[in-house]
């Protein structure tokens, strides 16, 4: 049971080298977001924003607060996935395509949003963990695309949030999630390393 999709799955690997002298091009950089964008969002708020450090000038500002990583240097890229907290007060307006378009009835928007409201407007911890899912989701969706490009990635956790906050101007309401670096590999990546058997991992009820 394989496909194009699951082959891409299943041979992806955290990429280590990359070719220092590569580069993406804006509408490629474009694009793989374009593709992120398509991953599933709580009540349609697609509350993300990507940030392409892509000049050498940006990854200078980026590598010292990211502990320094050849990986923020060498990758044609490196995203910077934030998440913002949930706010129904939105979805209306991410909504309002779906009306126009004949997808959704307008009679249903609050249906939508008076639930989300309930869910998220007194509940901070809940506001953060969506802008957690979200970003994770969408970081997700460029990792498989850019696999499937024939593209390595590097996801990250190793930065200072604060710092990164600050130097590249993000929102009150914006949490940087992670950092996600994409570009063409040079030769000596690992392959997919083995996972846990199903069986740890499963319950089956």
């Amino acid at each position: 049971m394989t496909n194009a999709v699951i082959e891409c799955i299943l041979s992806r690997s955290s990429t280590k080298y990359y070719d220092p002298a590569a580069t993406l091009s804006d509408d490629q950089i474009r694009e793989l977001v374009r593709i992120g964008t398509a991953a599933p969002t709580s009540f349609h708020m697609q509350n993300w924003r990507f940030i392409a450090v892509r000049t050498p000038e940006a990854k200078a500002r980026l590598s010292p607060i990211a502990w320094n990583q050849p990986t923020i240097t060498d990758a044609a890229v490196t995203f910077i996935v934030c998440g913002k907290l949930a706010d129904s007060s939105f979805i209306p307006e991410r909504l309002a395509p779906l009306v126009e378009s004949g997808v959704m009835p307008a009679k249903m928007v609050p249906e939508w949003e008076i639930p989300a409201r309930n869910l998220y407007m007194e509940y901070p911890q809940r506001q953060r963990d969506e802008a957690l899912r979200t970003a994770s989701f969408g970081a997700a969706a460029i990792i498989y695309a850019a696999r499937s490009l024939g593209l390595g990635s590097t996801p990250m956790i190793g930065f200072d949030a604060e710092p990164v906050h600050r130097e590249f101007g993000l929102a009150k309401d914006e949490v940087p999630v992670l950092l996600l670096a994409v570009g063409p590999e040079r030769p000596g990546n690992w392959a997919q390393k083995p996972r846990r058997p199903v069986a740890d991992v499963l319950d089956l009820v």
